[in-house]
C-alpha cells in the first residue's frame, strides 16, 4: 500500500486529503501514478501539480513502491 496525500484544492478534487492504495504492478514511477490517478481525477494531469515522494519533491519520473508516501502539491501562487 502507498499513502497518497492531496494538499490544497487537490484534496477537494480527490474527495479527501489522504488515501491508501495498492499500486498496480505496472505503476512504478510518478509519471505512471499520475496517469493512473488522473483517470478518476483529471486535475492531476496538470504539470504544475508537483509530486513529493517520502517528503522530497520529485523530478519526474521518480521511482515509487508500496510503502511510500506520495504527496500531490498544488501550484503555488505568489503575491
Amino acid at each position: 500500500m502507498a499513502r497518497i496525500l492531496y494538499f490544497g484544492r487537490l484534496a477537494e478534487i480527490a474527495g479527501g486529503g489522504e488515501t491508501n492504495v495498492a499500486l498496480p504492478a505496472d505503476v512504478d514511477d510518478t509519471e505512471k501514478l499520475r496517469g493512473w490517478l488522473s483517470e478518476t481525477h483529471p486535475a492531476l494531469r496538470d504539470r504544475s501539480v508537483r509530486i513529493a515522494v517520502n517528503q522530497i519533491v520529485a523530478r519526474e519520473p521518480a521511482a515509487i513502491a508500496d510503502g511510500d508516501e506520495i504527496a500531490f502539491l498544488p501550484p503555488v501562487s505568489g503575491g
